[in-house]
C-alpha cells in the first residue's frame, strides 16, 4: 500500500471516530428533550387536574351561594308578610280604658319591627357555652438515672418519722 492510501485511510478513520462521538452526544441529547417532553406533558396534566378540581370547586360555590340566596330571599319575604301582619294589628290595637284612641306612628311600628327582628335572630343564634377553667398539666418529676447517682452530690436524707408524715 501507499502512503496516501494509508493517510487516506487514517483520515477516514479519524472521520469516523468523530462521526461515533457526534453521534453519541447527539443520542444522550434527544434522549434528555424525550424526557424533558414527558415531564412536561406530566405538568401539562396536572396543571389540567388542578383547573377541573378549581372548576369543580367553583361549581360547588356557585350553587351554595345560589341556596343561600334563595334561603335568605324565602326570610326577607317572611319578614315581609310577619311585618305587614304586625302592622295591621297595631293599627287595629284597642285603645287602653280610660284613654283616647291615638294613632300609631311609623316610628313605633319601626321600633317595635327592630325589636321583634333583634328577639328572633338573638334566637336563632346558638348560646354561648360557658367556658371552664383548663388545668395545666402537671409534669411528672425526672428520675435521676444511675449516671446522675454516681457523679452529683448526695441527698440529704429526711428522718424516717418525717417522710412517713407522722410528727
Amino acid at each position: 500500500m501507499s502512503a496516501i492510501a494509508i493517510g487516506m485511510n487514517l483520515m477516514l478513520a479519524g472521520l469516523l471516530t468523530v462521526a461515533l462521538v457526534m453521534g453519541y452526544r447527539l443520542n444522550a441529547r434527544l434522549k434528555a428533550l424525550r424526557e424533558s417532553h414527558e415531564g412536561f406533558a406530566r405538568a401539562v396534566a396536572d396543571l389540567d387536574a388542578a383547573a377541573s378540581r378549581a372548576e369543580q370547586g367553583l361549581a360547588d360555590l356557585r350553587a351554595a351561594t345560589d341556596e343561600a340566596h334563595d334561603a335568605l330571599a324565602d326570610r326577607i319575604e317572611k319578614a315581609r308578610a310577619l311585618t305587614a301582619k304586625l302592622d295591621r294589628q297595631l293599627q287595629g290595637a284597642p285603645s287602653f280604658a280610660g284613654r283616647a284612641a291615638e294613632p300609631v306612628s311609623e316610628t313605633d311600628v319601626e321600633r317595635v319591627t327592630q325589636r321583634l327582628g333583634s328577639l328572633l335572630s338573638a334566637a336563632r343564634e346558638p348560646r354561648p357555652q360557658r367556658e371552664t377553667p383548663r388545668r395545666e398539666p402537671v409534669a411528672p418529676r425526672a428520675r435521676p438515672t444511675f449516671d446522675d447517682d454516681l457523679f452529683d452530690a448526695p441527698l440529704e436524707r429526711a428522718p424516717l418519722r418525717a417522710r412517713a408524715g407522722v410528727r
